[in-house]
């Protein structure tokens, strides 16, 4: 009963980092972020396209966490970063085995439980569809990427506008937690 509840807690702790978000980032550590105050959204060429909704949700939830950071978007003009963003969907594919576990065990054989246990598998299949948003940042005067940061998460086709721009603006803020990169 011990190693059932085990590996309950165990499913439970892996479930929920399946929901989570998954955010990293990389520098140019020679650059001066501290001379960047504006920018404008270029789109990758090789980004998926999405409907105009959730292009202005992932603006204003980028668009809100840029701003806590000290800069500025400019939609027309010169501007010290031009930030290229891609969004990207994948899938994979999630296989659940449920085994009723009824077969040997310890003093099965031979002692006073006698006979043959019998097991029985269920397995099912599921797809997983999981977005990507990549945000690259580049010092425009000098043409030059100096600052890169990804999240990913699975996503809930289900899910409403409200909860789709909480994940977002949760994504956003954990994506650009460190920028300004702090020098060592």
């Amino acid at each position: 009963m011990k190693k059932l509840s085990h590996l309950a807690i165990s499913l439970v702790a892996l479930a929920s980092l399946a929901l989570a978000q998954d955010v990293k980032f990389n520098f140019d550590q020679n650059a001066d972020f501290s001379k960047y105050k504006t920018y404008r959204w270029e789109k990758h060429p090789k980004s998926l396209d999405v409907d105009d909704l959730t292009l202005g949700m992932l603006a204003k939830g980028f668009d809100a966490s840029l701003a806590t950071k000290g800069l500025k978007r400019v939609d027309s003009g010169d501007t010290d970063l031009v930030i290229v963003f891609q969004i990207a969907a994948s899938q994979e594919k999630e296989i659940s085995t449920y085994n009723t576990g009824m077969g040997y065990g310890p003093g099965w054989r031979g002692g006073w439980y006698g006979g043959m246990g019998s097991t029985m598998s269920t397995s099912t299949t599921s797809t997983i569809n999981i977005g990507s948003v990549v945000l690259d940042m580049y010092d425009r005067a000098e043409k030059k990427l100096v600052w890169r940061g990804m999240a990913s998460k699975t996503l809930d086709a289900k899910a409403k506008p409200d909860k789709k721009q909480k994940n977002i603006d949760k994504a956003a803020e954990k994506m650009l937690k460190n920028y300004p990169p702090k020098k060592k």
